[in-house]
């Protein structure tokens, strides 16, 4: 049994650490490619509880790929696995970056580089895309109203009136809030 903890710790620390290695373009980008690793591949963690963690992931501070790495890793190993997926998660930026900073200047006006990095923007827009359409079907699926009016308020809010996020998230927060209590208080009236 500890054996199969260990081997399951082992892999959640290299999963994540290649994940993290070669994912360009922030946390949602982290996220998706998470989601494929745990929930498709592994089934480690169902959809419905990956979209929950991307959730909070995103409403709590600091960084999404660190904070849906300390889900991620609580949810499967505990503390050891938190431990794990954290450190898989930012040795590589950690890395990384370290080397960019020796060379900055050759970095910031290299032509090719300055390319390069545009061309991966347009990567991560497709990306960022292909998770907001995965995890935004589930939503649909469960055919409850009041998700469809969110997301449709949260749409508009961002897009035509340029809503801060943080403004939006907790709203978001409120109005599952609300929806919980009434659930639940309809469930005890039954």
């Amino acid at each position: 049994m500890e054996q199969s903890r260990g081997k399951r710790l082992l892999t959640l620390f290299f999963s994540m650490l290649y994940i993290s290695a070669f994912t360009f373009g922030g946390g949602f980008v982290i996220v998706t490619f998470m989601k494929r690793k745990f929930v498709d591949e592994l089934h480690w963690i169902d959809e419905r509880e990956m979209l929950d963690m991307t959730a909070l992931a995103q409403s709590s501070p600091g960084a999404i790929a660190v904070n849906a790495a300390i889900l991620v890793g609580w949810k499967v190993g505990g503390f050891a696995g938190m431990a794990a997926a954290v450190l898989g998660t930012v040795i590589p930026p950690v890395v990384i970056l370290s080397v960019i900073s020796l060379f900055y200047n050759l970095f910031a006006e290299n032509r090719y580089v300055a390319l390069v990095l545009k061309g991966m923007s347009c990567g991560v827009a497709a990306v960022i895309l292909d998770v907001s359409i995965s995890l935004g079907k589930n939503v649909l699926k469960a055919g409850q109203w009041a998700h469809y009016a969110v997301m449709a308020a949260a749409f508009v809010a961002t897009f035509f009136f340029r809503v801060n996020v943080v403004w939006i998230i907790l709203a978001a927060a409120a109005v599952g809030v609300v929806l919980a209590l009434y659930s639940r208080k309809g469930g005890e009236q039954a």
